[in-house]
């Protein structure tokens, strides 16, 4: 009965395998990157070298082939690390994910395989100023001049903008058709007319750029467009389904990062004669983060299953996972901080910089 439960062996290999590169060469430039701000190009380097950078690219393209459930677990793997850099396989799969589910093959054949061998990475510009939630209300532009389109606007909140080679837009086709007026292109950065703005100043996750992408008279030529026109909204909500699922195995992995540091520190930690971990406060404290976290990651990978067969679900699930994820990581971040003491104060231990 609860071997229903437990992970394929190819799964638990994979584990394995990211949580050894991500000890050895990951975990050590996490607060370094989180203290400047500076993208950690040698964890990304050895992420790369092992090919998590983008597993989830289909083999027929030179990736890795990994399914929903592997991705989940290498993003949850280098998030117990380092959250920023959790953002390269995550921000890959948000930014390819499009094409994978609504390009023709030959905007397939093009773009998938520099991502899959590491020379470039593909972020997803959907939110701008005035339309975040309410994606439906943007107002970026593109207009067809004979074989190419136009795009005009401004996206906002865009991960890894300016380090990426390649960006998923997504712009008003037909102004009167509201979210069926929205078709979605493929920009490169060395388009002329698009440009960033600054990184925004984060609480956290400081390693990983978050910046404004301007468009500002970009043409590109009409084959970028993925899928038909009008349907990019579409692809965009379902794009969503399948990714809430990254974000919830990194919340999963922050929280494992953080579970993990605080159970060894207060085993190593004594007062009033005795190991904190042994008061049974502390105990209790402990029991319920592992409770949260093994929740939320029965939970994500629950959502990551349906991922891959599609499941019409999904939708749920993947939000679900997301919320509960999120929550749960936020608490039992929180909680490291305590049992840490005044240490988990500072930025000398790591479980602040997961807290935030």
């Amino acid at each position: 009965m609860f071997e229903a439960y437990q992970l394929p062996e190819e799964h638990a290999e994979v584990r394995a395998a990211v949580r050894a590169v991500c000890d050895a060469k990951v975990a050590p430039h996490a607060a370094e990157a989180d203290e400047t701000g500076e993208f950690p190009h040698s964890s990304y380097d050895a992420l790369r070298a092992a090919d998590f950078h983008a597993p989830h690219v289909p083999a027929e393209y030179g990736g890795a082939g990994a399914d929903a459930l592997a991705t989940a677990i290498v993003i949850e793997e280098v998030a117990r690390a380092c959250a920023c850099s959790s953002l390269v396989p995550a921000g890959n799969k948000l930014g390819t994910m499009p094409l994978l589910l609504a390009a023709d093959e030959q905007l397939k054949q093009r773009y998938l395989p520099p991502v899959a061998r590491g020379e470039a990475m593909f972020s997803y510009c959907l939110s701008e100023p005035e339309a975040g939630s309410d994606a439906a209300s943007m107002r970026t532009r593109a207009e067809r001049d004979g074989d190419t389109w136009v795009l005009n606007g401004v996206k906002r909140w865009i991960t890894n903008a300016g380090l990426s080679e390649f960006y998923t837009v997504f712009a008003v086709t037909d102004p009167t058709a509201r979210s069926r007026g929205i078709s979605a292109f493929v920009v490169e950065r060395t388009d002329p007319g698009i440009s960033f703005g600054a990184p925004e100043k984060k609480l956290g996750i400081k390693g990983s750029p978050t910046r404004e992408v301007y468009l500002d008279n970009v043409r590109i030529p009409a084959d970028r467009m993925i899928g038909a026109e009008g349907t990019g909204f579409a692809t965009a909500m379902k794009t969503l389904d399948h990714t809430r699922v990254t974000i919830a195995a990194q919340a999963v992995g922050i929280a494992q990062g953080a579970l993990d540091y605080a159970k060894g520190y207060v085993q190593e930690r004594k007062q009033f004669g005795k190991a904190v971990a042994e008061f049974q406060g502390v105990q209790f404290m402990l029991a319920d983060m592992g409770m949260k976290l093994e929740a939320a990651r029965q939970l994500t990978y629950a959502a990551a299953g349906r991922s891959e067969r599609g499941d019409a679900d999904l939708t749920y699930f993947g939000a679900a996972a997301k919320c509960f994820a999120s929550d749960a990581a936020m608490e039992i971040t929180t909680d490291a901080v305590q049992l840490l003491g005044g240490y988990g104060y500072t930025r000398d231990y790591p479980v602040e910089r997961m807290m935030r």
